[in-house]
């Protein structure tokens, strides 16, 4: 890996100021709604899954009625050539399961539920600090850095 490569993965860790209010707010009071603000706010930023792969996610915007210019909400995963959709209710479900074993170190994805997408709703929950992981894992989290 190039010396710009390992710079543009590092960035992708750091977040915003607004970021960083909202993780916090997050982190003090986990709430749908502070988690959905956290998922709007990272769209577009590198995560990587428990194996190390990158993957990036967006959102589109509504057309009509109740989501005229509000975000849907589906995560669209940016893994390889194609793209995946991931529900808004499989990350909820993935949250509140990992808020009901707080305190736990989730070594796997299933470990914290066998839902549709777990692995990228793993890497979110990870960081925004909402789970802990094993060192190993979380270095594969940060994509192998």
């Amino acid at each position: 890996m190039s010396a710009i490569q390992e710079i543009d993965l590092f960035a992708t860790f750091a977040p915003t100021e607004a970021q960083q209010e909202l993780l916090q707010r997050l982190r003090e009071e986990p709430t749908e709604e502070n988690l959905w603000q956290c998922i709007i706010a990272f769209q577009n930023t590198v995560f990587f899954t428990s194996r190390g792969l990158p993957f990036s996610y967006s959102l589109k915007r509504g057309r009509r009625g109740e989501f005229r210019g509000e975000y849907t909400k589906e995560l669209f995963i940016d893994r390889r050539e194609n793209s995946k959709s991931l529900a808004w209710s499989s990350v909820r479900m993935a949250w509140r399961k990992a808020m009901e074993q707080q305190g736990t170190v989730f070594a796997r994805p299933k470990e914290i539920a066998d839902i549709r997408g777990i692995s990228y709703s793993y890497s979110l929950l990870w960081r925004f600090g909402l789970i802990q992981v094993p060192e190993a894992v979380a270095a594969k989290l940060q994509g192998g850095l």
